[in-house]
Parts: structure tokens; C-alpha cells; sequence
């Protein structure tokens, strides 16, 4: 029995080692980091400051070394997407969490109803930006105003403001082409600030203000919009014409700092209304059923951390190089003490709008609006998309937005 065990363990031992040695083949580099679409595009939409842009320091940055690797970064290889509008532009905004939702139900209309629209992004974050100033008077100052949000905002703002068409409100003014939010934010949050030192928590006046505020950078957006010849609100312009309840998609999340199979709270800043509507579970049952959705015909607005050594903006694929973690070692608790730590934070919301299967695993075509996914040709098909390996959704990317028809058994399990 002795020499048995004893065999056991050197065979246990060799695998192991095995294991680690095979790893280490990734390599990195500390690449300068240049200006790209952001500064020579976005900030030159802005008029004010078009004449007076100061130089960008140059930087350098850890990360992985692509250049010899094998990838699937071409739009053409993905024959498995799923209909979408091509990517634009979020400019010089936190509203990445609108920006791919909105695409994600534009998609959504077309899987259900086989209509092509393009909705406006600007209406949800107008009243968004309202729902926030509401809530920071009703907390007495406690609530975060900031520009991120989340996933299901958007469905919480449809719901209770309705949606219109994007050429009905832009929220661009003075012929710009990109969105720059930076002096709004910063007046609106200037003059919350001042309601705290005052303690003037006059609600319909705040909110009168905050409009007056939104109103002067972004215009105000309709009440009503004229469709087949009548007028409609926006909520009609919903329930009516694009057909889509909020109340159909629901958040699948994977950590393990709350009870598994049931609806927590998403505990990080942009759930700034710390919404308990997230169905929690295992890593592995998030995988699979991100696998069986996008099989299924379906997309999902995703979200989680893209700052790490293995987000490659010059190949634009995300991968997980074994000098971060080995694949075969990522787990809940890999997933988890990334997030503890607030090395996995949650950085961004992008829609996964198709697959592949490569050597055995799957990777992502993820249509994106930040800047980071333009920095290659603007001609080129893969203008404004990532590739993410299955691996780097694995560990880094914590939840995401679909259809509840997609995951009907597995709300079944949730208590």
C-alpha cells in the first residue's frame, strides 16, 4: 500500500510540474503608448480646445507580446455573429454602459421583431443623469454622481422615460461628431457639491437645475416624436413601435463574496442604486451559459475589466498570458480575489455580438465605443471591435446583460 501511494504521489507531483513547466511561453513588453483616436479625433471635435491641444507625454506600458501569436482578429473569421449596428463612437464620456446596451437592444429588436433602428444613446443618459441628481438629494449627498453606470439602467430609464430614434435627439450640439462631457459633468457635480455645504435639498429645484445644466451642452430631448404621421411619446414610441419590455432581460453575475442561486446586489460604484436584481452564480455555470446563449442566436452586453497586461489594443485581443495565471488554474476564487483585490474592477460594458471556436475554445466578437478599439485603420472592418479569448471573459469580466428566454432554466434554480 506504501509503494502505492508512494507511486500516486510521484505520478501527482510529475503531472503537476508538467503543468507549470508547460507554462511560461508568453512573453511581455513595455510598449510606448501613442496618441490614437481619442486625442486626434475626439478632442479635436472640440471646438474650444481644437486650437489649443497640448502635447500627449509619452508612456510606457506592460504588456503581453501578441506580435508572433496566432489570433483571430479579423471580422471576417467570426461567419457566427449575430445582426448589429456598425460601432460608434462613445468620445469623451463614461457611458460605455449606454452604449452597448442600446446596441445590444437594437440587436434585440432585430432577433425578435426583424426591424433595423438606431436608438438614441443621449435620451437615456439625459435622464439618467436626472434619476442620479434625484437620488444624491433623497441620500442628502451619499449617492454617487458620476458618469458610469450600468447595464440595466438602461432598461430602469426606458421603462419609466420611454426611448427615441437617435436622429430625433443627438445630444450633440454646435455640429459636433463626437461626444465630449467633461465640463457638464464637472458643473453638475460642482454644484451638488454645493448642496451638501448648504444643506438645500429642494428637490424640484435641484432637478430644475440639473435640466437647465443637461439642456445647455446636450439640448433638451423631446416629450413627443412625430411616427407614421402621429405624435407619440417615447414611451409609446417603446411599447408601440420597437416592442421591447424592459422587464424580459435580466444580469447574470459570477462571484463568490455573495450566496450562489440567488439575486444579489452587484457591489461596485456604477451601481449607484445598488440594484439587487443580479442572478449570481458559479463560474462554470456562467461560462456555460454564456456559450449556450450566443450558440442560440442570442447577444449580450458585457461587462468588466479591460486594464490588464492581456488587453492588446494593437491587435485588439484580450487574452490571459500564463505569466499572469495559467487557464488550466482560473476558478471562483482566481475570479474573486481579483476582484477583492480591485485588480479586476469594473472598467467598461461592451456587446458580444458573436464567435468562434479556436484550438478547442471559444472567443468573442465584441463591438466596443471607446477609443481604445479605433486606433487601427478607420477603413478597416475591424474598426471598433475586440477579440476576447474565452479565457479572458473567464477571469475578467463579471456579468452580463441577456434575454431571460435564453436562460430560462437557470432562473429556475435561483431562489
Amino acid at each position: 500500500m506504501q509503494r502505492k501511494i508512494l507511486t500516486i504521489s510521484v505520478a501527482i507531483f510529475c503531472s503537476s510540474l508538467q503543468l507549470l513547466t508547460a507554462q511560461n511561453k508568453d512573453k511581455a513588453v513595455f510598449r510606448e503608448s501613442k496618441p490614437g483616436f481619442y486625442q486626434n479625433s475626439v478632442l479635436r471635435d472640440d471646438r474650444e480646445v481644437k486650437e489649443r491641444i497640448e502635447p500627449v507625454s509619452v508612456t510606457k506600458n506592460f504588456a503581453v507580446d501578441l506580435s508572433q501569436a496566432s489570433l483571430p482578429n479579423r471580422i471576417s473569421l467570426y461567419k457566427l455573429q449575430q445582426w448589429h449596428n456598425p460601432p460608434i463612437s462613445q468620445g469623451n464620456t463614461g457611458t460605455c454602459w449606454c452604449f452597448s446596451t442600446t446596441s445590444f437592444l437594437e440587436s434585440e429588436i432585430f432577433r425578435i421583431h426583424k426591424k433595423q433602428v438606431k436608438l438614441s444613446e443621449a435620451f437615456t443618459v439625459y435622464w439618467e443623469y436626472v434619476e442620479k441628481a434625484r437620488r444624491y438629494v433623497q441620500e442628502r449627498g451619499n449617492s454617487v454622481f458620476e458618469e458610469g453606470s450600468e447595464a440595466n439602467a438602461v432598461t430602469r430609464i426606458w421603462k419609466k422615460y420611454g426611448v427615441v430614434p437617435s436622429e430625433v435627439y443627438t445630444g450633440l450640439l454646435n455640429d459636433r461628431k463626437y461626444f465630449n462631457h467633461e465640463m457638464m459633468v464637472d458643473e453638475m457635480q460642482t454644484y451638488l457639491g454645493s448642496l451638501k455645504e448648504n444643506a438645500s435639498w429642494n428637490q424640484e429645484a435641484v432637478l430644475a437645475t440639473i435640466k437647465s445644466i443637461l439642456n445647455h451642452y446636450m439640448g433638451e430631448p423631446p416629450s413627443s416624436i412625430e411616427f407614421d404621421g402621429k405624435n407619440i411619446t417615447p414611451v409609446e414610441y417603446l411599447t408601440l413601435v420597437i416592442k421591447i419590455n424592459p422587464d424580459d432581460y435580466v444580469d447574470i453575475l459570477s462571484y463568490t463574496q455573495e450566496p450562489f442561486y440567488q439575486q444579489v446586489e452587484y457591489k461596485v460604484p456604477d451601481n449607484w442604486w445598488h440594484s439587487e436584481e443580479y442572478f449570481n452564480v458559479p463560474l462554470e455555470v456562467y461560462m456555460s451559459t454564456l456559450k449556450s446563449v450566443v450558440r442560440n442566436g442570442y447577444t449580450v452586453s458585457i461587462g468588466g475589466d479591460v486594464s490588464e497586461p492581456g488587453f492588446d489594443r494593437q491587435t485588439q485581443c484580450a487574452v490571459i498570458p500564463d505569466f499572469d495565471i495559467p487557464p488550466a488554474f482560473i476558478n471562483d476564487d482566481a475570479r474573486q480575489m481579483r476582484f477583492s483585490n480591485k485588480t479586476t474592477t469594473d472598467d467598461h460594458g461592451m456587446h458580444l455580438v458573436g464567435y468562434l471556436e479556436k484550438d478547442g475554445k471559444d472567443w468573442y466578437l465584441i463591438k466596443d465605443s471607446s477609443a481604445g478599439s479605433r486606433n487601427n485603420d478607420p477603413d478597416a472592418p475591424e474598426f471598433g471591435y475586440y477579440f476576447f479569448s474565452e479565457d479572458y471573459v473567464k477571469l475578467k469580466m463579471m456579468d452580463f446583460m441577456v434575454h431571460k428566454d435564453a436562460v430560462k432554466e437557470l432562473l429556475e434554480k435561483v431562489k
